[in-house]
């Protein structure tokens, strides 16, 4: 969806920086693979730098925000990878599945150019519970259903699967849509939500703003969620999965 980002992506790079322990556990997932496809790679977090890495981004705005010395980028789509068959020992995709616009045919891409492993960071629409959809942004919940792939759908394509909880720290570093879970004053700021691609979908989003903004300033919030300002991380139904191709 290059025209989304093209759109919302300005200045993305200021809220979605990595969080180095979701980076750890990224590599963890990579294993030991030392040349990787990284799919949908929008600024280039995550991507590791202790071994060759292509990045894939339809989006000119995205590429623009990358680092220098970032990895080489191809100006391509998921769902038609420039690459042969088996050219790179892992595929990696981070929180962009649900962009694509065939899914299927975008996992099939992956599995066809990683010789070994397929790791994918994605949302379980069947697991994911969240107060700020929950409370204040319930047509989340329906576009979630609509966007994101189920665990079954992802294992149709890409065969036996590993799958691990992705927690989320209460200072997470990369603003995607959990990642202020206990920072609730966060999703009333502007440019925090402009680099939240949910938020560009749902519509009229004035009504949800204007409950949190009441909800916190008269205490419901805390009444109702107070026990999360004690937790360190929590599981908001990101997952890791880790297909593995072969030998």
């Amino acid at each position: 969806m290059p025209q989304l980002y093209d759109e919302i992506g300005l200045g993305y790079n200021r809220y979605r920086r990595p969080d180095p322990r979701i980076g750890a556990a990224i590599l963890r997932a990579l294993g030991d693979e030392q040349s990787v496809v990284n799919v949908g790679a929008g600024a280039g977090s995550y991507e590791p730098a202790d071994r060759a890495v292509v990045a894939v981004e339809p989006s000119m705005e995205m590429i623009r925000q990358r680092r220098a010395g970032s990895a080489p980028v191809v100006q391509a789509s998921a769902t038609d990878l420039p690459f042969p068959d088996g050219a790179f020992a892992a595929a990696l995709a981070i929180l962009t599945v649900h962009h694509w616009p065939d899914r299927v045919r975008g996992l099939t891409e992956l599995a066809r150019v990683a010789r070994r492993r397929v790791v994918i960071l994605t949302a379980d629409p069947a697991s994911s519970l969240f107060w700020l959809v929950d409370d204040y942004f319930p047509a989340i919940r329906e576009i979630d259903r609509r966007i994101l792939p189920s665990i079954d759908e992802l294992a149709g394509v890409l065969g036996e699967m590993e799958v691990r909880p992705l927690m989320v720290p209460h200072d997470c570093t990369d603003g995607f849509l959990g990642a202020y879970w206990r920072r609730p004053h966060a999703y009333l700021d502007a440019g925090v939500r402009g680099a939240i691609s949910l938020f560009s979908m749902i519509g009229d989003i004035e009504p949800g703003l204007a409950r949190l903004r009441d909800d916190l300033e008269n205490g419901t919030w805390e009444r109702r969620h107070g026990d999360l300002l004690r937790q360190a991380q929590v599981d908001l139904g990101y997952r890791l999965v880790i297909a593995h191709r072969g030998s």
